[in-house]
């Protein structure tokens, strides 16, 4: 039977508070829905790890860049090996990578590699390299300050006060000390404006794409720090390894040609893998 008109105002009094929140929440669920479907999807990542015998590197790197925080941003994490005769390959695609396998040499696999990437950001990595925690939040931060490109401060895994000196340098925006241990970010659309890496360079190849992306585009150096292995000093010597890379360095810029370069790298360094 109907309720009195006393308890019909008080189920009315009672159910109006609620009708009140379904419609809160339907008008401003919908305006919510509209201004997510408005905004800006953000930047891929795609990392390029060029490769050739890192068995027992790249394991470890490959499940500390699946752990990175962001990794909502992480498209893709390709290996570029040069033909590895260990078990590099086999381990990158167990761990869930894409391998391309290309002909040797840094500039070729990366270019091979970049023709696979499908991210909108792409971030090139050396195997023995860590990039900071923040990484992908900062790269992706910077492309949406309209920074097509860039690399990090480096850092090296050893306590020699000769490389803690050497790594403090690379926070200079200085040419001369920007190579491919600080690892490199880029925007495909910048990549591929400058065509990518030049194949003729066997070495240097990291210093002579920077110095063409700069002619074009916006680069900065971010204020974190990639963690590389010391193995080639502690192989070579601290010193005499960074003495090695200045008198190339200064050949390279005296356009001394690269097949003489890269003989006087082979010659002069032990384990190099070019």
């Amino acid at each position: 039977m109907p309720g009195s008109p006393g308890q019909n105002r008080i189920q009315l009094k009672e159910t109006f508070p609620f009708l009140k929140q379904v419609a809160f929440f339907v008008l401003t669920g919908n305006k919510q829905n509209e201004e997510d479907l408005n905004q800006p999807m953000p930047p891929t990542i795609s990392i390029i790890i060029p490769t050739y015998n890192e068995e027992q590197e790249l394991p470890k790197l490959l499940t500390y860049l699946q752990q990175l925080p962001g990794g909502q941003s992480l498209k893709e994490i390709i290996v570029a090996d040069g033909g590895s005769t260990d078990a590099t390959i086999a381990l990158a695609e167990q761990v869930g990578a894409t391998v391309v396998v290309g002909g040797k040499g840094r500039a070729k696999q990366m270019n091979a590699a970049a023709k696979h990437a499908t991210g909108d950001i792409i971030y090139f990595l050396h195997a023995d390299s860590y990039p900071p925690a923040n990484a992908l939040a900062e790269i992706t931060k910077a492309v949406k300050n309209k920074i097509a490109c860039g690399c990090f401060r480096l850092r090296f895994n050893t306590t020699s006060y000769f490389l803690k000196m050497n790594a403090w340098l690379t926070r200079f925006d200085i040419n001369a000390i920007r190579f491919g241990d600080q690892s490199l970010f880029v925007t495909r659309h910048a990549f591929e404006a400058v065509q990518g890496f030049d194949e003729a360079h066997i070495i240097l190849e990291d210093q002579e794409i920077i110095t063409r992306l700069r002619k074009q585009f916006s680069f900065t150096i971010i204020p974190y720090a990639v963690t590389t292995s010391d193995r080639k000093y502690r192989e070579n010597g601290y010193v005499k390894l960074q003495a090695i890379f200045f008198v190339i360095y200064i050949l390279y810029k005296l356009n001394i040609p690269q097949p003489k370069l890269v003989s006087l790298y082979r010659k002069w360094i032990r384990k190099g893998k070019v």
